[in-house]
């Protein structure tokens, strides 16, 4: 019988080492073999079905790990960023910075122009005379007292968007009256600016036409408007009109005292001034003097009137004004108990929330009292965002509050707060109609855009 001769260790290459490790690897044909080869073979069964189902987690788990990552696209991803030279790993803070998108164009110009103009001169601590703060003149309509004072801006764009109506009207025309639509949507159009963007005022042109056009008398009443208040903004359910203590304050005390007023029966005055820092108030000079009309320069107020009956609903005030980060807050309206949670007292939010944001501005935030379970309702009808609390923020009337902030965002505005408040206010139909006039209005404007710039190249051409 021969004998095998056995190689000392020291004396094998490495290659040989390998195969007799691998060898010791296929030689395993069962689970014991395995126990077996780690010195496990002898351990009780319970710790060695523990192993094996430990192994099988472990196992399954890498695979589901790997499958959604791969279904994920994360590799797909690696690729590309491989491919196109980005980082893969995480950047530094310098990169971050880098990669944050810069603001339109039109914002940094809308940015610049509210700073420089409503804050650039010399600026008082409130408005302690009857009269208007920059804000405040910022959203006012813009109108001509008489033609001879029209400015050159505001006639171009008269001009321009008669033309516009001329071709396409909104309805039809009134007896008599051939012109009324084309001089409704002009006025509208124009008395936005040409700081507010262009989606803006053909909506508001267009729903001032057709709430002007409905009859003879409607026409009349929205003619007699202009001419007499020129700075109003126009509503379905109600206007604003800037606010002025000579002009608002006796109404606003009447509704807001608490004493029965008109066809409304007396009631506590707390439910109006309860959770706001000033009020009630024992007479109207206390509220002329107090900060409801002795606004700081950083805030606007407007006094919500009802439109068929010309009667005072409540103010609404806009503060915190920051144009330099584009934001401003909009401050609960102080309304009778009775126009709490009604359709003026929605729509004038709409209102100022609509001109605000074609100027410009990002973001829009509420401040309301934690405690305040009615005021909290109204942020979210609008839309609002519930963003955070801020505990211990304010002392109100000797008291704590804890305040909830909500936000409204330029983005969200757009995306789909704007119809549902316009579908709410004016209708489904409305709502569809004026999502069809603006997009036919941007195809309109865009292909005039590219005749302009075709001219001027043109232009350039024939003059080298």
């Amino acid at each position: 019988m021969a004998s095998t001769t056995t190689i000392p260790s020291s004396e094998l290459t490495d290659l040989q080492k390998l195969l007799n490790a691998f060898s010791h690897i296929t030689s395993i044909t069962s689970p014991t073999d395995i126990l077996a080869a780690f010195g496990l073979l002898d351990m009780p069964a319970a710790q060695k079905y523990g192993i094996i189902f430990g192994c099988l987690t472990f196992t399954i788990t890498v695979i589901a790990v790997i499958s959604l990552l791969y279904l994920g696209g994360s590799f797909k991803r690696i690729e590309e960023q491989a491919k196109s030279g980005e980082l893969v790993t995480a950047p530094d803070s310098v990169t971050q910075r880098r990669r944050r998108p810069l603001l339109l164009e039109r914002l940094l110009e809308g940015r610049e122009w509210m700073m420089q103009t409503n804050y650039g001169g010399q600026l008082n601590s409130s408005t302690k005379k009857d009269e208007y703060t920059n804000l405040t003149k910022m959203l006012m309509t813009t109108a001509p007292s008489d033609k001879s004072e029209m400015s050159k801006e505001y006639e171009e764009n008269y001009i321009k968007a008669y033309k516009r109506c001329q071709d396409k009207p909104g309805g039809a025309i009134l007896g008599g009256r051939p012109n009324h639509r084309f001089e409704a949507y002009a006025r509208a159009f124009a008395g936005c600016g040409s700081r507010t963007s262009l989606n803006y005022r053909w909506s508001y042109a267009r729903m001032y036409e057709s709430m002007a056009g409905e009859s003879h008398k409607s026409d009349e009443r929205y003619e007699s408007l202009y001419k007499e208040r020129p700075h109003d903004i126009i509503g379905k359910t109600c206007r604003l009109e800037p606010l002025l203590a000579s002009r608002h304050s006796k109404e606003l005390w009447e509704i807001t005292s608490g004493n029965a007023c008109n066809e409304h029966k007396a009631y506590n005055p707390d439910e109006v001034w309860g959770f706001l820092d000033c009020g009630p108030f024992k007479n109207e000079q206390a509220l002329k003097e107090s900060d409801v009309f002795q606004l700081e320069h950083t805030a606007a107020g407007f006094a919500i009137v009802e439109f068929v009956t010309d009667r005072l609903v409540g103010v609404v005030h806009l503060s915190k004004d920051d144009p330099k980060n584009l934001s401003v807050q909009l401050d609960l309206p102080i309304v009778k108990p009775t126009s709490d949670g009604s359709i003026e007292q929605l729509e004038a939010c709409f209102l100022l929330l609509d001109r605000l944001f074609a100027y410009g501005y990002r973001r829009i935030q509420i401040c309301v009292d934690a405690l305040d379970v009615r005021g909290k309702r109204l942020p979210q009808r609008l839309g609002f965002t519930q963003e955070g609390q801020i505990p211990k923020h304010m002392i109100v009337k000797d008291a704590n509050r804890d305040s909830i902030i909500y936000g409204m965002l330029n983005s969200d505005w757009d995306k789909g707060a704007r119809s549902f408040l316009l579908k709410k206010l004016h209708g489904a139909a409305f709502e569809k109609a004026d999502a069809a006039i603006v997009a036919k209005e941007e195809a309109v404007e865009d292909q005039e855009q590219k005749l302009r710039e075709k001219k001027e190249a043109e232009a350039k051409a024939n003059t080298k």
